[in-house]
C-alpha cells in the first residue's frame, strides 16, 4: 500500500553547530537534520497544525513506529487531510484491519487521493470483487498514478480486457518496471501472431521496454534482452545484461552467460555460472554441468548433475542419463530412463528408445515410439520411420516419412526422396531433393546432382582448330563437392574429366585417392595412366588390385601384360579370372586369349 502525503512535503532540515574537534559524517548530519525536523514537526502538531501532523505521522509510519503514527494521523484525518486518512488506512492495513482501513481509504480517495484509490481498489480485488476494484483503480490510474495504471492493467489483462495495454503502457511510461517488461512481453506475444513487418515492429518495441525495465534493475527483463541481443549476433552487449541479471540472482541468465562463455572458448568460467545456475535450481544449467563432465570422462560427476536437472524438472536430465548409460553399454539402465523421458514427451528421447529397440530386434516394440516422437515433432524419427517401413518394403510409406523429414531440411531424408524421384522418372523433383542433400552435406547426394546434370550435358563445343575445349561445368563442380568428401566413384569421375583436360597430375591423384580408399575402377584408371606414361610396373600393381576385388577389365590387362612377359602361366590364370569376372565382352577377348596361351603352352 502506498504510503505518501498528497500535500505536505518535509522541509529542508537546518544546519547545527558540532562540537570542536570532530567533523560530522554525511549520515550523522542527515541523522540530526531529521531528528531536528520530527522535533519541529511536533511542535507543530501539538499546536494543531494538521499538515504537520500529517506529515509526522507519515515519517513515524515510513520508519515503522505505528504506535508513535497513529494519534498524529488520526488527528490530522479528522482535521480533514486526505493523505493522513490514506496513510491512517495503510498503518491500519498493516495492524491487520483491513475493513476498517478500507474504510479510511474510501474518505480519502472519495477527497480526491489517486493512492487511495489505488489501496481500495487492490483492497476490493484482494475480496473478489472485481468491480468496485476496477472502479477505484481506474479512478486512480486516471488521475496519473502509476500504481494504481499497472493494477488496473493487470485487472484488465487478467480478464483478457484490451484496455489493459493501454493501462500497461501508461504505467511503463510513468517509469514502472514490471509494467514496462510485461508491456514487452505481450508484445513479444503479439510478434508470433503477426505477419512479417508487423512482427518485426512489435519485436522492436518489445526491445525498448525490456531495455528500460533492465535498466531500472529488471532481472527477467535483463534476461530477455540478452537473448534479443545474442540472437542479432551482439554477443559482447548480450554477456553484459546476461551478466546484470545473473548478479541479480536471475538463474536463467547465469544458465545463459555459461553457454555464451562456452561458444567463446571459456568452459571454465562457463562452469562457474553454471554451477552457480544450477545450485538455485535451473536444470538447464544442471544438464550442461554433467554434459561438461562427461566429455571429460567423469562420467559419476555427470551422472549426478542429469539427475540434478531430474530432481529440477527438466525431463533432458532423464535423456541424457540414457545416453550416458548407453554409452557405457548399460543397455537395460539406458532404455529405463529413455522411458522415463519419452512418456514425459520428449521427442528426442522416444527416438533414442525406438533406437534402442530396434537394436534388440524389436521392429515392432521402436515403430509407436518412432511414431509418437515424429508426430511430436522430431526430424530424426520421420527419418528412422522410413528406414523401417522401407526395410519392410513398404516403399510408398518410407517415401511419405522420407519427404517429411526432407521438408523438415534433413539431408539424408532428401537424399533418399530425390533416389525414389529418379527411379520414378521425375527428374525436376528428383533434382530439387538432391541439391537440398548436397548442399547440407551429403556426398552421394552429390555425386548423384553431378551424375544427373552429366547426363543432360551436351557434346564438348569443338573449338575452331578442331580442338575440343573441356570448360569445367556445374556437374564437374559437384562431382568436385563429392570427392572432396571422400566419394571414391566421384573421385573416379573427377579423375577421367580431369584427364579428358589433358591434365595427367590432377588425374592420377583423384585415381590414387579413390583406389587408396577401395575403388577398383579408382585401381583400374590408375593403371592405365601409369601403363600410357611407361609406368606398366607399376600400372599392374594396381590391376592386381583391381582384379583381386573383381574388376574384370583389370584382370584381362594383366593376362596380356603377362604374356607379353612370356609368363604364359601366370597370363593364362589372369585370363581365367577375367573370363570369370565378365562383363560379356571382357569375356569374350579374354577366352580368346586364353586359348592362344593354352595352345602355346602345350606347343
Amino acid at each position: 500500500m502506498d504510503v505518501m502525503g498528497d500535500k505536505a512535503t518535509l522541509f529542508e532540515s537546518g544546519r547545527f553547530v558540532q562540537p570542536s574537534g570532530e567533523e560530522p559524517t554525511r549520515d550523522e548530519l542527515s541523522e540530526m537534520g531529521d531528528a531536528a525536523e520530527e522535533v519541529r514537526l511536533g511542535l507543530a502538531a501539538q499546536s494543531g497544525d494538521a499538515e504537520a501532523a500529517s506529515v509526522l505521522g507519515a515519517l513515524l509510519l515510513r520508519r515503522g513506529d505505528l504506535d508513535g503514527a497513529e494519534p498524529h494521523l488520526r488527528a490530522a484525518t479528522a482535521a480533514g487531510d486526505r493523505a493522513a486518512a490514506n496513510n491512517l488506512g495503510v498503518l491500519l492495513h498493516q495492524r491487520g484491519y483491513p475493513e476498517e482501513a478500507a474504510g479510511w481509504w474510501r474518505i480519502a480517495a472519495v477527497a480526491g487521493s489517486a493512492a487511495a484509490a489505488h489501496a481500495l481498489g487492490r483492497y476490493h480485488r484482494e475480496r473478489g470483487d472485481e468491480p468496485a476494484a476496477e472502479y477505484w483503480l481506474r479512478q486512480s490510474a486516471e488521475q496519473g498514478h502509476v500504481l494504481g495504471a499497472y493494477a488496473l492493467a493487470d485487472l484488465l489483462e487478467h480478464r483478457g480486457d484490451v484496455g489493459a495495454e493501454h493501462w500497461m503502457r501508461a504505467a511503463a511510461e510513468r517509469g514502472h518496471r514490471e509494467a514496462a517488461y510485461r508491456l514487452a512481453r505481450a508484445l513479444d506475444r503479439r510478434a508470433g501472431r503477426e505477419d512479417d513487418s508487423a512482427a518485426d515492429n512489435a519485436v522492436a518495441e518489445a526491445e525498448q521496454w525490456y531495455r528500460q525495465a533492465a535498466a531500472r534493475g529488471h532481472r527477467r527483463a535483463a534476461l530477455h534482452l540478452g537473448a534479443i541481443l545474442e540472437k542479432r549476433g551482439e554477443l559482447k552487449e548480450a554477456g553484459r545484461w546476461y551478466l546484470t541479471s545473473a548478479r541479480d540472482g536471475e538463474p536463467r541468465a547465469a544458465c545463459a552467460l555459461g553457454f555464451l562463455l562456452r561458444d567463446a572458448g571459456d568452459t571454465e568460467s562457463a562452469a562457474v555460472w553454471w554451477l552457480r545456475a544450477a545450485q538455485e535450481g535451473d536444470g538447464n544449467a544442471a544438464n550442461a554441468l554433467g554434459a561438461l563432465h562427461a566429455e571429460r570422462g567423469e562420467t559419476q560427476t555427470a551422472e549426478r548433475w542429469y539427475r540434478a536437472a531430474l530432481d529440477a524438472g527438466d525431463d533432458n536430465g532423464a535423456y541424457n542419463l540414457g545416453l550416458l548409460c548407453a554409452e557405457q553399454g548399460r543397455t537395460a539402465q539406458a532404455e529405463q530412463w529413455y522411458r522415463r523421458a519419452a512418456y514425459a514427451g520428449h521427442r528426442e528421447a522416444a527416438n533414442a528408445l525406438a533406437i534402442l529397440l530396434l537394436q534388440g530386434g524389436d521392429a515392432t516394440g521402436a515403430e509407436p515410439w518412432f511414431s509418437k516422437a515424429a508426430e511430436a515433432g522430431s526430424v530424426d524419427a520421420a527419418f528412422n520411420l522410413g528406414i523401417l517401413y522401407a526395410g519392410r518394403g513398404e516403399e510408398a510409406t518410407a517415401l511419405r516419412w522420407y519427404e517429411r523429414a526432407a521438408a523438415a531440411g534433413h539431408t539424408e531424408a532428401a537424399l533418399q526422396v530425390g533416389i525414389a524421384r529418379l527411379r520414378e522418372g521425375e527428374e525436376q523433383e528428383a533434382e530439387r531433393h538432391l541439391r537440398c542433400a548436397a548442399g547440407g552435406g551429403s556426398a552421394e547426394a552429390a555425386y548423384r546432382l553431378a551424375a544427373l546434370l552429366d547426363a543432360r550435358r551436351p557434346p564438348e563445343p569443338a573449338h575452331e582448330l578442331g580442338e575440343i575445349v573441356h570448360e569445367k561445368t556445374e556437374c564437374e563442380e559437384w562431382y568436385e563437392r563429392a570427392a572432396t568428401q571422400g566419394h571414391r566413384r566421384a573421385q573416379v569421375r573427377v579423375g577421367m574429366l580431369a584427364a579428358a583436360r589433358g591434365d595427367v597430375v590432377e588425374a592420377a591423384r583423384w585415381y590414387r585417392a579413390a583406389a587408396e580408399a577401395g575403388s577398383r575402377n579408382g585401381a583400374f584408371n590408375l593403371g592405365l595412366l601409369l601403363a600410357r606414361e611407361g609406368s606398366e610396373p607399376e600400372a599392374a600393381v594396381w590391376w592386381t588390385r583391381a582384379a583381386d576385388a573383381g574388376h574384370g577389365r583389370a584382370a584381362l590387362r594383366l593376362a596380356l601384360v603377362y604374356a607379353r612377359r612370356g609368363e604364359l602361366a601366370e597370363g593364362q590364370r589372369w585370363a581365367d579370372r577375367a573370363v570369370e569376372l565378365g562383363p560379356a565382352e571382357v569375356a569374350e577377348r579374354a577366352g580368346r586369349l586364353r586359348d592362344a596361351l593354352r595352345e602355346e603352352l602345350s606347343a
